[in-house]
């Protein structure tokens, strides 16, 4: 089996960090959000990996390298944003004939994701999807299941039956090539993994669901970000080589190596790797790069004093 990370979108709602660190490298508990990823596709068992990037696709190259975490890695460049199924055949070329395991470059799981592998290579199944209840499941692909099989799938519906997420983390075999080749643009202009997905299942093929027990974090927003860095940091912080931090460090606080940040306090926060930041209050809620000069730091993104308040 192989394994297909997407990678290639810019990232928005954290700028203005992401105009200067590709999304996919912005660290979550001290690692790059992308290592979190490939790190449960080498637990699978899936040591070859193809990166799909866009256009700071050289900087996460120079970042991992072809190896990262025992996983091989190949890069291909997804030439426009039009959406998961559009990203996913510039990766069809590597996968080939072979299964492969599609995750989200900004999902980040605390349970290993092998059961799933298990499951699907026992079925036989030409796809099987995570997925997990959740409370706002208008911001996700929807599934509609009946015992294991998904019967219906709704791509961020307005008004949802189902609380059941698209978890981010899909695997297939070959007729999900046909399903992506039959796609027509949806009403938001882009090509759907969810509505290749339906189609595999209303060409009666066998899509099955694996509901996710552990923990599953998007990592797109500053909110969720920080919520997932939190977690994984356990309350405590991470503080990286050479780095100097004149002030109280609380709960929550991961700060990158070389870096230099005097406050009164931090706490539920990311420093950057080799940020300088000089604030007189106290930091809370933030993510922070670049050099920063501030009277205090609540809530925001900030790079070289540009902030953005999500």
């Amino acid at each position: 089996m192989k394994g297909v990370i997407l990678a290639a979108g810019k990232g928005t709602r954290l700028y203005p960090v992401t105009r200067h660190i590709p999304k996919p490298l912005v660290p979550v508990a001290g690692k790059a959000t992308i290592l979190h990823g490939i790190e449960r596709l080498v637990e699978a068992g899936i040591l070859d990996v193809c990166v799909v990037v866009g256009e700071s696709g050289d900087a996460i190259r120079d970042a991992l390298g072809d190896e990262a975490c025992g996983a091989r890695l190949t890069y291909v460049t997804q030439t426009e944003p039009r959406g998961l199924a559009h990203a996913v055949r510039f990766a069809r070329d590597f996968v080939a004939a072979d299964p492969f395991c599609l995750y989200l470059g900004d999902a980040v799981y605390d349970c290993s994701l092998a059961p799933y592998r298990a499951r699907f290579d026992e079925s036989g199944c030409a796809n099987l999807n995570l997925v997990k209840p959740v409370p706002d499941p208008e911001r996700f692909g929807v599934a509609h299941v009946e015992g294991e099989r998904i019967t219906r799938l709704v791509e961020k519906p307005s008004q949802p039956d189902s609380n059941l997420a698209m978890a981010g983390v899909y695997f297939f075999r070959e007729p999900i090539w046909d399903a992506i080749d039959a796609l027509q643009p949806s009403a938001r202009g882009e090509y759907e993994i969810t509505d290749a997905i339906q189609l595999l299942v209303e060409r009666g093929e066998d899509v099955i669901a694996g509901v996710y027990e552990g923990n599953w974090f998007d990592t797109g927003t500053l909110s969720s970000l920080l919520t997932c860095s939190g977690f994984l940091l356990s309350g405590g912080m991470r503080v990286g080589a050479r780095s100097q931090v004149t002030g109280a460090i609380g709960r929550n606080v991961a700060i990158g190596a070389d870096a230099m940040v005097r406050c009164a306090a931090i706490e539920n926060s990311i420093v950057l790797e080799g940020a300088r930041v000089d604030c007189e209050g106290v930091i809370r809620g933030c993510l922070i790069g670049g050099s920063v000069k501030a009277t205090a730091l609540t809530d925001v993104i900030v790079w070289n004093d540009e902030s953005v308040t999500p």
